[in-house]
């Protein structure tokens, strides 16, 4: 069957595009929590950002800053909620990466990306910062599949 959202992305399926570029195609979401709300699709399959190749970053981050431009211009909100949903815990439903651009406006009764999770750590700043610089110091590769 393959990728539905590399189908859209390639434009092997009907959908309203908003921008596109060599790397990503933007579509308007099929099930929008507000006008206009866009999902910016990466043209070559990759399940997370961090399956995502290096050559492809730049062009997929400048669809999504083209893309809000665009939905400025066309809905006068008052900002944008932008953000990836980043395995199954964060609410990942498909398996292909995506970037949500959300027009927002006041009074809309959403809130920011501080009310998604209420699980603060025990650590300290210092004690995460640590577990941070171990990582880095190990020349992390990422541990896929979430």
């Amino acid at each position: 069957m393959g990728c539905l959202f590399c189908k859209i992305a390639n434009k092997e399926l009907v959908s309203e595009i908003v921008y596109e570029n060599e790397a990503a195609t933007s579509v308007l979401d099929i099930h929008p929590i507000a006008p206009g709300h866009t999902m910016v699709l990466p043209k070559r399959h990759a399940d997370t950002i961090l399956d995502l190749r290096d050559e492809d970053i730049e062009g997929v981050f400048a669809a999504a800053k083209q893309t809000t431009a665009v939905l400025q211009q066309a809905f006068r909100p008052d900002g944008f909620t932008i953000g990836i949903n980043h395995g199954s815990a964060s609410g990942q439903t498909v398996d292909h990466l995506h970037i949500h651009i959300v027009p927002r406006f006041k009074g809309d009764g959403g809130s920011s990306v501080h009310s998604v999770v209420h699980n603060p750590p025990k650590e300290t700043l210092e004690e995460l910062t640590r577990k941070i610089t171990d990582a880095k110091a190990l020349n992390a590769k990422p541990m896929l599949k979430f």
